[in-house]
Order: C-alpha cells, then structure tokens, then sequence
C-alpha cells in the first residue's frame, strides 16, 4: 500500500515510484487525484463508486477484490500487488484500514505491508504555521463532523471536505459560529491552490469544494454538544465544592436514580395521554408555556434533564475511582447498539420488528455469555412489567402462548370463578387471572406496568376530585 502524497507527481516519493515501478499487479483506489495523470490508463476502483450506493459499500468492494487479487497473484508467482491511494495510505484512508482488519490480513495468507508517504497534513500545517504536537491540534472528518468534534474546542482542522453538503452539516451543527476566522485549505501544492479566510455563515455558499478541500478552525468557540459538556462540567463542580454532592456515593444515590425515573415514567404517561387526545402540540403550534398540552411536554423535558443528571453523576463518581469515564460509557452503548442491530449495521436481514427481537436476543445470548435469555433480568422489576418481560422472552425462545381469544375467555372463567366459585379466592388464582391479563395485553400491544400505572393516575384525581 502505497500514497500519492498530497498534491502533484513532485510530490511523490522516490520509494513509492520504486514501488508503482516494480509492481507484478498494479491497481489504484482512484485516479481522480492530481499525481494519478502520470499512470493514465492504469487500473482503478473507480467503477466501484458508481456501482456501489454508498462509500462504506465501495470501500469494503474495493478490499475483497484486492485481496483477490493477492491471493491470485501468489497462486501465479507474478510478484507483489501495490495499492496505489491518494495522500498517505496511513492518514484518513478508510480503504487501508479495512484491508488490514480483513481475515486473510488478520491470519496472514494476505501479507500487508505500509510505504509511508506525504499526506495533506503536511502541507495543511504548513500554510496555517501550526505546530500540531504542541498546539494540540484534533483532526476530524468532515462528513462526521457533528459527532468527531463534539465537546472539542479547537483547535480543529477538518478533513474531506468534499461537497457543499458536508459544509452544511458542518456549519448546521454549531449554535454559533467561531470567534477566529475559519481558514478554507483548497488544493494544496497545486497551481490553482486557495487558502484565506471563509465567514462562518457563508461556508456553504462562497465556493465549490471538492475532494481536496479542509478547513483550519483555530478555536470553535460554541463546541458541538456544548450543553452536554457544561453539564458534565457542572457534575464536576458540584463535587468539588458542595459538600452534599461531596458526600454521595452510588449507594446513597440509588434511590433518587429509582425516583427520577419513576417521575420520567409519570411525565411520559401525561404526554401519551395528551398525544392519544391529539392534544400534544406540533413543530407550528405557539411554543409559549400556555399551549394545549404544553405544560405535559415542559415536564418530560424537566424530568428527562434530571435523569441524565443521575447518569452523569455516577459516571463523574466512576471516573474519580479510575473506573471508567461519561466517554466510556457513551462509547460502551454505542459498540453495543451497533453489534446488536446487525439489520442496520451488517448483513442481516429483518424485515419485521419480531425478527429484530430475536436477532437482538440471540446477540446477547452471545454477547453476555448467558445460558438463558432470562439471566439479567431483574427479579425486582415491578411484577406487571417483570410478568411482561418474560413473556415476552418465551415468545423469542419458541414457546407458545394463548391467543387473544383464548386468553379473554380464560380471564372471563377466571374473574367469574373468583365472584362466585364458593371457595375462597387463594393468592395462586388471582395471580392465574393477572397472568393472563399481562399475556392478553401484550398480545393487543398494550404494556400492562404503563396501563395499570396511567389508570392509577386517573384513579388519583378521581379522589381528588371527590374530596
């Protein structure tokens, strides 16, 4: 795997050229680059960008046919196949890194071996005279900007810049704009190169970038996520200075965890209520504190806001004991989310929510190394929610559970023995009609713990009402 270097053909290395010169099979990522003139008609995985739907697709093409290639080339003795990639095969080269986590790579019949070459940092830091070592500069690509550089507050010099889109996205994803200039880097080490000063709100509409196209942004001064930052930071501040956050543990805030969530719970079930009422008000509906359905809305938000509060808490508890940080945590989730939705992420077909359930048991069957898909659920859930959960659980493993019709009828002979069967009502039987009215709600896709919890609420007003 070799580079072309940033710019033109002077700009490739001497040992690159050795390399391109020496090559049994010869094969470009792309010719699109202004160093690739000098091997017109050479072959390329240009094709590949238009047959493929998104880059990721292309990219992991372009690998499975090197890797062919390699495998065909030892089998015929015709020498090494060198991959030929703009800038250097080591910097933001989404291609190299796929080749190398490749199984062939990983076992060793595919041999993977790195030519080190100029790339455009270089000649970024150059024309911005920073140091990146000691100004501690981030680098992050532009087409996930919103997510690489958030919390950061620069300096940042954004890569693949490479349409007024990801300008956009770029420029949509910050309240505010920067304090310092944010400087356009066009076609460094060409003719026709362009570096100056671009305003914050004409990003995306002062000129047309391309796949040579960075910007150099010295300090962002409205960080992407800054709200979730300064909550972090106030987490901080609490603890070094109040002494009753001083004094917490997990163990003492336990409780007002469980608290707060309940009061999420309450807070959503207004809101449901009001949706199902068609009263929750739209994106244009008058966004003062008296809007129908306004009030329940302020209060999820409220009581959302001291939830997430709890789970900074813990997490600045964690991180002071060297366990784990609000970073890990985030990043733990994520990995997770991703490796349990392999419909999304991979290869897997489901079609329907049912099979996304079971795909998502089998992964944590594996996952967690658990012997039954019922390890980890807590014993001390509600009984309403934990009768649910299992039986739900039973439907992901195959086992058959009544229908609606059978299960009404079954509750109907159960309420009426319990009315008028002559024997006193034992605690089994009433659980035996709760069962199956738990079953007989989750096959009409009602959650019974939600239900039961909105008709108390209801219930409590009724006795406001009468005293």
């Amino acid at each position: 795997m070799v580079g072309l270097g940033p710019a033109g053909p002077e700009l490739i290395t001497a040992g690159t050229l050795a390399l391109i010169e020496g090559a049994g099979t010869l094969i470009f990522r792309t010719l699109r680059h202004p160093a690739a003139e000098a091997f017109d008609g050479a072959a390329s995985f240009d094709h590949l960008y238009e047959e493929r739907s998104t880059f990721e697709e292309a990219y992991r093409a372009m690998v499975d046919e090197l890797v062919a290639a390699a495998t065909a080339a030892e089998a015929a003795g015709s020498g090494s196949v060198v991959y030929v990639v703009p800038g250097s095969p080591v910097v933001a080269e989404r291609t190299v890194a796929l080749l190398r986590e490749h199984p062939a790579a990983v076992a060793g019949t595919v041999e993977v071996a790195v030519h080190p070459a100029l790339s455009f940092l270089d000649l970024a830091f150059a024309r911005v005279g920073a140091d990146p070592v000691a100004a501690g500069v981030r680098v992050v690509d532009g087409s996930s900007f919103a997510v690489d550089a958030a919390g950061e507050r620069g300096p940042l010099l954004v890569a693949q810049c490479w349409s007024r889109a990801v300008l956009s996205g770029i420029k949509l994803s910050v309240e505010s704009g920067p304090s310092l200039p944010v400087v356009v880097l066009h076609h460094l080490g060409l003719p026709d190169a362009m570096v100056g000063a671009v305003a914050w709100d004409e990003l995306d509409r002062s000129f047309e970038p391309d796949h040579l196209t960075s910007l150099w942004i010295p300090e962002l001064a409205a960080p992407v996520a800054a709200e979730l930052v300064q909550l972090d930071e106030l987490v901080r501040t609490l603890r070094e200075r109040c002494p009753w956050d001083r004094r917490q543990t997990h163990g003492s805030l336990a409780r007002h965890l469980l608290e707060e969530s309940y009061e999420v719970l309450e807070a959503i079930d207004e809101v449901v209520a009001l949706d199902a009422a068609d009263r929750i008000p739209g994106p244009d509906d008058d966004p003062g504190p008296d809007r129908p359905g306004g009030e329940a809305v302020d209060h999820l938000e409220e009581e959302l806001g001291d939830l997430l509060f709890q789970v900074y808490f813990h997490a600045a508890l964690a991180a002071e004991a060297g366990r784990f940080t609000l970073a890990d945590v985030a990043r733990g989730v994520h990995a997770k989310l991703v490796a349990r939705h392999p419909h999304v992420f991979g290869d897997v077909v489901a079609n329907t929510p049912e099979d996304v359930a079971a795909n998502w048991e089998a992964n944590k069957l594996v996952e967690k190394g658990r012997s039954s898909v019922t390890e980890g659920i807590p014993a001390a859930l509600p009984a309403l929610a934990l009768t649910s959960k299992l039986q739900k659980k039973a439907i992901s493993v195959g086992m058959v559970l009544p229908g609606v019709a059978e299960e009404a009828t079954r509750v109907a002979e159960a309420a009426s023995e319990l009315n008028g069967g002559g024997e006193p009502a034992s605690q089994g039987d009433v659980a035996e009609l709760l069962f199956s009215v738990v079953n007989l709600a989750r096959l009409l896709d009602v959650d019974p713990e939600s239900a039961l919890r909105a008709r108390a609420s209801s219930f409590r007003r009724e006795i406001v009402a009468e005293g």
